[in-house]
């Protein structure tokens, strides 16, 4: 598995293209079934460690429905790690945004459950005090993702677009962003994943995930990687702020992000 994980992926110079101009892409044959079962289980069983989630389905706000999240398992569990770290993904993401580097912002499985509720319309960077758009999240399926279990969605393009970005995952961003996604020209794409397809987007393309109308849990471990010279900006909200203290700490407004958290993982 170590092997795979640290064998280059090849992407043919369309895909690159692809992703420039859309800013999200689905790759087939990432990672094999072998690699998906073995981080499956290690990912489950830390996730059903840490999970804190205490409240019925039923009682939760529409983010509290949408998924579980656990961040970090990367310094919970070394064989976690060396998915995390993973030479194969994170060249991935270094040639899709054709920079030299990456590091790593942080990492998170998102287990949406069995009647879990949709994801609303957001962008991520909205909650990132990053300096600029240089940022892409990797969502890794550990399972086959049928399109009545929730799939990512994406509108194609959408990252040229600047109303909503101020806008938390909430009722609000999914009608807001819902409303000016209807009124543009810009494709909405939701597919399944086969097992072993593993998404990209950028941190400001628009995105959500539908409802898990299936009895069986949606399991994605995520991993977002930012360019390596990468500097913090001034927090714009409070969420960019608590995003500072936590997955960037030491780091200084204006510096690269250079800390014990954020290593560079490729080259």
């Amino acid at each position: 598995m170590k092997d795979l994980l640290d064998q280059p992926y090849y992407l043919s110079p369309q895909a690159i293209e692809f992703y420039q101009k859309n800013r999200f892409i689905k790759l087939k044959d990432v990672l094999d079934s072998e690699t998906l079962a073995f981080y499956e289980q290690r990912i489950t069983k830390k996730v059903a460690e840490l999970n804190r989630q205490s409240k019925p389905m039923d009682s939760r706000d529409t983010y509290g429905k949408a998924f579980l999240q656990i961040f970090n398992l990367w310094r919970e569990d070394p064989a976690i790690k060396k998915l995390v770290f993973s030479k194969r993904l994170a060249g991935i993401a270094s040639a899709l945004m054709q920079v030299e580097g990456v590091r790593i912002y942080h990492d998170q499985a998102l287990y949406k459950e069995a009647g879990g509720g949709i994801t609303p319309w957001h962008a991520d960077q909205y909650y990132w005090p990053l300096s600029s758009d240089k940022t892409i999240t990797a969502w890794i399926p550990l399972q086959e993702v049928k399109l009545e279990m929730g799939p990512l969605e994406f509108s194609a393009g959408s990252h040229q677009i600047t109303e909503g970005r101020e806008l938390s995952i909430s009722d609000e961003s999914e009608e807001k962003i819902r409303q000016k996604l209807r009124v543009t020209d810009f494709p909405h794409i939701v597919e399944p994943f086969a097992l072993g397809e593993v998404s990209f987007h950028s941190g400001w393309v628009f995105h959500r995930a539908g409802a898990n109308q299936t009895d069986k849990v949606r399991k994605v471990m995520t991993v977002i990687y930012m360019d390596k010279d990468m500097m913090l900006k001034e927090p714009e909200n409070d969420n960019q702020r608590n995003d500072w203290e936590t997955w960037c700490p030491g780091a200084s407004i204006g510096q690269e992000i250079d800390t014990p958290l954020n290593p560079v993982l490729f080259p």
